[in-house]
């Protein structure tokens, strides 16, 4: 377990001290304040007080970003020559890439956290639905989850970075729009089984506030079979 706090602090140490980590969160409050707050339909438009507007761009926000963050956790590592190193010391595979998931995890945490506030502001509005806003927020960190999970993997396939995010990229629009209208499109087995792929229908689920099982239980799986895959990479390296 200190193994994995230890490269979970390197790596976020990392994010910050490149400027990447901040870059993240500024552009991610951008573009999700702005269509919150000023653009479309946005919360004085329809004059609700509720996140559903900042539910709605997180998701597509988190989207892009989450390949952008992890792209170079592992690819980096094996295009300058450090992997190796890393895995000369008492470290394994697994305890690698579970520090460069939560890392990750820890920096779109942070992100959420700053949009608070937005909470803390429609509260002033009128009457808010605590348990909905509670379940949005609940269903973003699993979404991220499951893609911090799918970006490990993508990374640890390739040395090159743009290489590892536009795989994270392709993989994501499988589970983001690919799956979801063909659910959508397909009657019967096929359709159904279609739409329970779909990452988006999942989360979609859980932000209305329908904590149902099967959902939390999909991501979560999503997540570790990618974390797994990225670690069967490392050892399959040798």
């Amino acid at each position: 377990m200190d193994s994995v706090i230890t490269i979970s602090k390197k790596e976020l140490k990392g994010f910050f001290e490149s400027l990447s980590g901040y870059i993240v969160l500024i552009a991610f409050l951008g573009f999700t304040g702005f269509f919150t707050w000023l653009y479309g339909s946005d919360i004085f438009i329809r004059k609700q007080a509720d996140l559903i507007v900042f539910f709605s761009i997180a998701k597509w926000t988190l989207f892009f970003f989450i390949p952008a963050i992890t792209m170079k956790l592992i690819s980096e590592e094996k295009n300058t020559g450090t992997l190796e190193l890393l895995l000369t010391k008492p470290l394994k595979e697994s305890q690698l890439v579970t520090g460069k998931f939560f890392a990750a995890l820890f920096l779109v945490a942070i992100a959420l956290a700053l949009t608070l506030i937005y909470y803390v502001s429609i509260s002033y509005l009128g009457k808010v639905d605590h348990g909905a806003i509670i379940s949005g927020y609940f269903g973003l960190l699993l979404f991220s989850a499951a893609y911090i999970g799918i970006g490990l993997f993508a990374s640890s396939i390739s040395k090159n970075q743009i290489v590892a995010f536009l795989l994270a990229l392709f993989i994501g629009i499988f589970f983001q729009i690919i799956f979801d209208i063909l659910g959508n499109s397909i009657n019967g087995l096929a359709g159904k089984i279609f739409g329970f792929l779909s990452i988006s229908g999942h989360f979609d689920s859980i932000s209305r506030g329908v904590w149902d099982t099967r959902d939390i239980i999909y991501l979560l799986s999503v997540c570790i079979l990618g974390i797994e895959l990225a670690k069967e990479n490392l050892v399959n390296r040798k």
